[in-house]
Formats: structure tokens, sequence, C-alpha cells
């Protein structure tokens, strides 16, 4: 509907969001935020997310944390945003989860805290979250507030590509490159040239250049051109 028409669906949604609906009270600030259907107003899209955060929307608790961390609509200060993060993680999202995880791995507006971002990627992991499920790869792969892990990292990894985390994508083809699965290899990093950003990319390419097999140092050339294509 949102696609079809975005005006008539930003209309659809104000209304129920001054009726009082959680859901909607959400998607508001959410379409706010980005502009959709809608004139962008981010310090309202702030406010909304405040009111549906209030009643107990998680999401919009957890929204509330990444205009915080970002300074969308507001000041950016992280440790307001690792508060709004907890406590939606503390109630069980995902989402949560992972953006907490991710303060406290890098020590923004919290306490550094490799052991509390591992344990937080682990439980947003195996609720199915594809992009923890990459990072805690990389925490056992790297022994980061645990034993390494290997094989066990492999399998994070493995079920990150498969979940459509580009990064994971990327972490399973190094894997798979390493045991001399070239194809295969090959095949993820296709995948995640497709889905990647722009900072990915950059840095991908980069690494790319560094491989020993010659197929996936060509791939690099690839991953330039998708940055260009994303940053004309």
């Amino acid at each position: 509907m949102l696609e079809e028409s975005p005006a008539r669906a930003a209309q659809a949604i104000l209304i129920a969001a001054r009726k009082g609906v959680l859901d909607a009270q959400a998607l508001l600030g959410q379409i706010l935020l980005d502009g959709r259907g809608i004139e962008q107003d981010q310090p309202l899209a702030v406010r909304w997310f405040e009111i549906a955060a209030q009643h107990g929307h998680l999401m919009a608790r957890n929204m509330l944390g990444r205009c915080h961390e970002h300074g969308w609509g507001c000041t950016a200060d992280a440790s307001i945003a690792a508060g709004h993060y907890r406590v939606a993680a503390e109630a069980g999202l995902d989402w949560a989860m992972y953006n907490y995880a991710n303060l406290l791995a890098t020590g923004r507006g919290v306490i550094e805290d490799q052991v509390q971002a591992l344990n937080l990627y682990r439980r947003a992991a195996e609720l199915g979250h594809a992009k923890s499920m990459n990072l805690l790869g990389r925490y056992l792969e790297e022994g980061r507030g645990c034993l390494a892990a290997p094989q066990a990292a492999r399998d994070w990894y493995r079920r990150s590509a498969v979940g459509g985390d580009f990064r994971g994508q990327f972490s399973y083809a190094a894997v798979l490159a390493d045991e001399g699965k070239i194809d295969e290899a090959l095949g993820w990093l296709h995948k995640a040239l497709d889905g990647g950003n722009l900072n990915f990319l950059r840095v991908a390419s980069k690494a790319l250049l560094n491989a020993v097999n010659p197929q996936i140092r060509k791939l690099a050339e690839d991953y330039t051109l998708r940055c260009a294509e994303l940053n004309p």
C-alpha cells in the first residue's frame, strides 16, 4: 500500500496514529523520519516514537535510541540512546539487543563491555537476528569475550548469510575461501555485493584486493564499480 500510494497510505497512518493505534504511531514516526509519503519532519518523528514508546511499543523505543544515537531530529547523545536500547533489549526486542551490543562493543555512551556485548549478540542471534549472527560469529572466531570457537563461528556465519545479511555473506565467503571452496565463496560474495551498502562495499573491495585467489581478487573491481554507482 505504501509503495502504491505513499501519500494516501501516510494519511491513513496519521489518522490511525491520532486514534491511539500504537503500531501506526511507530510507523508514522518512521515515515516522518524518512519523508515517505509525507513531508520529512525528524523532530516530529521523535515525538511520535516517544508517544508510542511511552505506551510500551518496543520498536518505537528502539527507534528513539536510533534517533538519539545518530542525532535524527534531536541532539546526538549515545548515553540516552543506550538507555532506550537497554529498555527494549531487556523486554526482548532483538534489534534493541543488537543496537545496545554495538554501543557496549565500542564503549559509546556506556562503559565498554565485550562480554555483555557478546551475550546480547548471542541472545539476538538465537532469536533469528541475522546481523547479530554475523557478529556473534566474529566474537567466536576472534575469541573476543570468550574462548575462540572457529567451528561455531563458521556455523553462525552460515546462518547469517542464509538469513540475508550481506556482512554475514561476506564473512561466510571468507571461511569458504579459506577451505578452498572458491565457487561457493564467489556465490556468497556476489550476494553480498548485491545487498551491501556503500561503507561496507568500500571496506570489502579493499579486503578482496588482498585475496589469494585471482577470481576473488577480480571481484574487487565489481565492488568498486558498485561503490561508484552508490556514490556518483
